[in-house]
């Protein structure tokens, strides 16, 4: 990592496409907090950040650290039901998946996967090595810590792998 990168302001964002129940939004209360930058028109999407997306088929792992610090990490906030649909579209950035890992929110509890936007940007930047912004992130709701305790054991293995293929081999040691 670049000397100069770590003091710089982590760029959190959020495609916020509003198909799900405001009251159980993750993504609105982290941008209610101040944590996230929410985006609402597909024109204003950076271009470098990560893109969190859940049909990649480059997994995320902690080397992708320093375009994280420098370009940003972004969700896409959409219904699982449309998510499919909606991943057809290519979204400018570097599209990466989220290892298997197991969501603690209630209406998704256990489901590997089925991670709400918190959940996923709390995941990557425990991944990439930024676990003290991880778990600010998942103090915005109740159940939030419980993602982190729920999913430690992999999210530590997750976070020291040398490469891709070991995030393979952690995967199918866990799931």
């Amino acid at each position: 990592m670049g000397e100069g990168r770590k003091d710089r302001l982590l760029k959190l964002f959020v495609y916020q496409m509003n198909q799900d129940d405001p009251k159980k939004c993750t993504s609105k209360r982290l941008n209610h907090f101040g944590l996230v930058k929410t985006i609402y028109h597909i024109s204003k999407l950076p271009k470098k950040v990560i893109v969190l997306n859940p049909y990649s088929e480059e997994v995320l792992f902690p080397g992708d650290r320093d375009i994280v610090l420098w370009d940003g990490l972004m969700v896409i906030d959409c219904s699982w039901k449309r998510a499919e649909e909606v991943f057809l579209t290519k979204f400018r950035g570097i599209n990466r998946r989220l290892p298997i890992l197991l969501a603690a929110n209630p209406i998704n509890y256990g489901h590997p996967s089925n991670l709400s936007s918190l959940e996923a940007l709390a995941a990557a930047l425990y991944i990439i090595g930024l676990k003290d912004e991880a778990e600010k992130l998942t103090k915005v709701v109740k159940w939030g810590p419980v993602f982190i305790k729920l999913n430690e054991n992999p999210l530590n293995d997750y976070s020291v792998a040398k490469n891709r293929e070991d995030i393979s081999e952690i995967e199918k040691t866990y799931f």
